[in-house]
């Protein structure tokens, strides 16, 4: 028993930004089913309370702010 195959139209646009996902040795099918396979982010919605995710959002600004003041240092140099 051998693969079925179907025929899909995609418009240039379309097909330039699935072309871009291809990685090295995969087929434009292997690209779509990985693709397809994705979680979106918006399926996290909801897992954390208010103040757990008041609590990453601090420690992430901490970060960013520790990165920045890294970075201003560095062009000073």
């Amino acid at each position: 028993m051998g693969t079925d195959y179907k025929n899909v139209r995609l418009t240039e646009e379309a097909y330039e930004k699935l072309r871009s996902r291809k990685r090295e040795g995969e087929s434009f099918s292997d690209v779509v089913a990985r693709l397809a396979g994705e979680r979106s982010l918006l399926e996290l919605r909801g897992i954390l309370d208010d103040d757990e995710a008041d609590a990453i959002e601090d420690a992430l600004a901490e970060s960013y702010e520790g990165y920045a003041d890294d970075l201003a240092a560095d062009w000073d140099e």
